[in-house]
């Protein structure tokens, strides 16, 4: 498409200047008015006034014993009727025998009474009123009333009944080009991705290419990955390099409560997207509505099956010449319905799976723009050992560290804070809980099993690095691992080796104190868990390649209500008899290596007793010879000081600050 065939932007509907809340203004406008209002009518009389006649009236005014009155014609009593309201000097007694500063008096005033009335100027008359005057001041309250109701409850009421013809309409929400635009130079990590949906994006440009080859575009893709990985991201980039209009709307906002109402913004969104073209449609988690149909335990749900259904007949209804596309993004494409994949309507599908190294190592040069890092930090080195996280993993890892180096009032993010904000994100937060001396003894045994064993057995592929006593989410120590390079399959003999490195910590126990604990419950889960896919599936075992079991996550979905497995009973007992095998001969192994290098086994155990964390260097310094070489960097605890004084908190400190080996862990 030219630049000359390039859509104007639409004005946004209802847009007024920031800060600019009609309803706030018309209330405070109210209550003042109401001030007013209260402030201008008299206020009431405690007594009765004096009645008094005219000539009363005249006596006490040329005596100077009326402060001042009011003197008022009334047309209705006849010609020279008036009445006369005023208020006197001292009080006086009134019909009730109460002293009271106000009078009144009414009858026929001469001119010779008016003349004597107005010399004592005390008097004066009021200006004519005519009836709309008076009209509306005796309605002023009641349109104040009205007003105030009207903006506090009846709006709400119309504004409710409105909603209620609206619920037909799509609540898809049009992206503002200038303000969230976004390009494929903000996306990292996934080049195959983009590579798929530039054709999108070339034929938003230029339709007239493809048309005259013969070609079409696809009417669909569906952008399939685990979350985090930026599907979203990577619809906004298309709409951004196409520079077309970009509608975004969730599953989850065309199932309603009302029949019929899902449909209806299936078809009302469309209509939008023909109005617009060349568009894009992003329907963000399209598992909400795009479930397999007649699926359940339970039956389906009509409403989300018709608002399917007419998903389906528009995605299939309209012509791709107009240049509207349909993007939707899920992480559960297995329980979308197949009708929904077919070839016409998601025709591509795009997969984003977790970066790379190469991958994460670009994540973090866009995220790391924004923050300000020391020259220290190598964003390479942080790309190796964060294998497995996604691009919003990635982001929340600089982010942490951001926060990080903020509180302990650096002027720069620097290496160190990265790498505690990613112990934090893989391995959770540390936590010092008080332990006696008794578990805190267990704990370190128990954590230099597996340090010892995942050391002497190290593959290719992990590498240890650090061990600790400190809880750790869930944990009361850990051994952590971080991988050498990109795992994207396992052998066997790694995986026997894992089995082993798990079953450590148990098996230090029982040599150490003649004594077991639940510590190593985690440790028992993963190794059945690992020991069972080798026989069932992954044919690891005497059994042979053979897959035992059916996977049944999928029973709510309608595939396998009257599932039976596929093994007898006596299969069942050899699968058994081949986890306990395998469980008993990584046990057996990993028993000796222990008991083979039990002064190791002893040595890590007091080093993190006087350490509490000690590095994988640490560890194998002292398997080679028998003690710590390197400095150690250690973290105290938050010091309790006087208010006056300033809080070191997590203050690091080296080996060589702390007593030997031996002694006892040092205090502050």
């Amino acid at each position: 498409m030219s630049e000359k065939e390039t859509p104007k932007r639409r004005p946004l509907k209802n847009s007024r200047p920031e800060g600019f809340q009609p309803k706030v203004w018309l209330i405070w406008a109210a209550i003042i008015a109401l001030a007013v209002a209260v402030a201008t009518i008299p206020p009431g009389r405690k007594a009765a006034p004096v009645k008094l006649n005219i000539q009363q009236v005249v006596e006490l005014a040329e005596k100077g014993e009326i402060k001042d009155g009011v003197i008022k014609a009334e047309p209705s009593g006849g010609p020279f009727y008036t009445t006369i309201v005023g208020e006197f000097v001292t009080p006086q007694k009134n019909a009730d025998g109460v002293d009271s500063t106000h009078f009144s008096a009414a009858g026929r005033v001469i001119d010779e009474s008016m003349a004597r009335l107005q010399a004592t100027r005390v008097f004066k008359e009021p200006a004519a009123e005519t009836w709309l005057s008076s009209l509306l001041v005796s309605l002023l309250p009641f349109l104040l009333i009205l007003g105030v109701l009207y903006f506090l409850f009846l709006r709400q009421i119309r504004a409710a009944g409105r909603g209620a013809l609206n619920f037909g309409k799509s609540r898809a929400k049009l992206l503002t080009r200038d303000r969230d635009k976004v390009t494929f130079k903000d996306v990292a990590g996934c080049d195959e991705a983009k590579e798929e949906v530039s054709e999108v994006v070339e034929f938003l440009k230029d339709p007239k290419k493809f048309q005259k080859m013969g070609g079409r575009i696809p009417k669909g893709v569906l952008m399939v990955g685990p979350p985090g990985t930026g599907k979203t991201l990577l619809a906004k980039a298309v709409a951004g390099e196409a520079d077309v209009p970009f509608f975004s709307i969730s599953g989850s906002d065309f199932v309603e409560m009302f029949v019929g109402v899902g449909a209806s913004r299936v078809r009302d969104m469309f209509e939008q997207g023909r109005k617009n073209a060349p568009c894009i449609v992003f329907i963000d988690e399209i598992d909400a509505v795009g479930r397999q149909r007649g699926a359940g335990l339970g039956g389906g749900n009509d409403e989300r099956e018709q608002t399917l259904n007419s998903l389906l007949v528009e995605m299939d209804g309209f012509d791709t010449t107009e240049g509207v596309i349909i993007i939707a993004a899920t992480n559960r494409p297995d329980v979308l319905d197949s009708a929904l994949l077919r070839p016409g309507r998601f025709d591509r599908q795009v997969m984003i799976d977790l970066p790379d190294m190469i991958g994460r190592e670009q994540i973090l040069r866009v995220h790391a723009k924004r923050i300000n890092l020391d020259d220290d930090v190598d964003l390479a080195e942080f790309a190796r050992a964060t294998a497995g996280l996604s691009g919003a993993d990635l982001a929340n890892l600089l982010n942490e560290g951001a926060l990080l180096a903020a509180r302990r009032n650096k002027k720069k993010v620097e290496r160190i804070d990265i790498e505690d904000a990613r112990e934090k994100i893989l391995f959770g937060r540390e936590r010092r809980r008080m332990m006696d001396d008794a578990e805190k003894r267990m704990t370190a045994w128990h954590e230099a099993g597996h340090a010892l064993i995942g050391t002497v057995l190290e593959d290719d592929k992990n590498q240890l690095h650090k061990v600790t006593i400190l809880p750790r989410g869930r944990a009361l120590g850990m051994a952590m691992y971080l991988p050498k390079k990109e795992v994207l399959s396992l052998g066997k003999k790694q995986i026997l080796n894992r089995i082993a490195m798990a079953l450590g910590g148990r098996i230090a126990e029982e040599l150490v104190f003649d004594d077991i604990s639940n510590g190593a419950s985690s440790d028992i889960q993963q190794v059945t868990k690992l020991a069972r896919h080798m026989v069932c599936d992954w044919g690891m075992s005497e059994l042979g390649p053979i897959a035992y079991g059916e996977n049944s996550d999928t029973i709510f979905l309608g595939r396998e209500i009257s599932r039976s497995e596929n093994f007898s009973e006596a299969t069942a007992q050899k699968i058994d008899a081949e986890v306990r095998k395998i469980v008993d001969e990584q046990y057996a192994r990993a028993t000796a290596i222990l008991k083979e290098r039990r002064a190791a086994l002893d040595g890590i155990a007091e080093a993190l007793l006087q350490y509490e964390t000690i590095e994988g260097k640490h560890v194998m310094e002292i398997i080679k010879d028998g003690h710590i070489s390197s400095p150690v960097v250690h973290t105290l605890p938050p010091v309790l000081e006087e208010p006056s004084a300033k809080p070191e908190s997590n203050k690091r400190i080296s080996s060589t600050d702390l007593p030997a080996a031996g002694a006892a862990p040092a205090t502050t």
